[in-house]
């Protein structure tokens, strides 16, 4: 909170006035690092998700869903990580995690049946399960492992969150139909996976 202050030039009061206590200053800066603005709408109100709903393919539904989540992410997958590794440690910080678990069950859910709408999931999987995948695809963690230790630009990351969506949970002819459309397009080449670095040595 002092840091804060500091870096706002306010006084540690006027934050606190302003936002009450420590977890209701993270949620705050969270969910404006998710939407990237000041429009209160929650994501799946937003004329992003009206466009994935109108969508036909689920190729179609998956480029839309991934790249707002892509993007999203850049945005807060540090700050939610943090509240996560907060909440170890820190009761106060436990009720945000929780909500934030919460609101990604309900983004996967609904991007599960907005997948189902469009073709049909593997025979041995189940809606639950499928949620299940889709929430720890888009688990911060993993953006963060991917992008920050693992050095994926966020184009790698799309295409792999929207690749394994298909392939983890669609039956093999709903695969093909969602993932060939994709190797099309002008963003095709910024698409392919990078490939790998080499490590530095000292």
């Amino acid at each position: 909170m002092r840091a804060i202050a500091a870096a706002a030039g306010v006084s540690v009061p006027t934050v606190e006035l302003v936002f009450g206590t420590k977890p209701q200053l993270l949620q705050a800066a969270i969910s404006f690092s998710i939407r990237g603005d000041v429009d209160p709408a929650p994501m799946l109100q937003r004329d992003w998700a009206a466009r994935a709903t109108a969508s036909r393919s689920v190729s179609d539904f998956l480029a839309i869903v991934a790249r707002v989540l892509v993007d999203a992410a850049q945005r807060s997958a540090g700050l939610v990580v943090a509240a996560f590794e907060s909440a170890r440690h820190d009761e106060s910080m436990r009720a945000l995690s929780e909500q934030l678990r919460a609101q990604r069950t309900e983004t996967a859910a609904w991007i599960v049946d907005g997948v189902i709408a469009r073709a049909p999931l593997c025979p041995e999987i189940a809606r639950d399960h499928a949620v299940d995948t889709v929430w720890i695809l888009m688990d911060p963690r993993v953006f963060c492992a991917l992008t920050h230790e693992r050095g994926w630009v966020p184009e790698r990351f799309e295409l792999w969150f929207t690749d394994s969506v298909a392939r983890l949970l669609l039956a093999p002819h709903g695969t093909m139909a969602a993932t060939a459309p994709r190797r099309r397009g002008t963003r095709s080449s910024a698409r392919s996976p990078a490939p790998p670095r080499e490590e530095s040595r000292s």
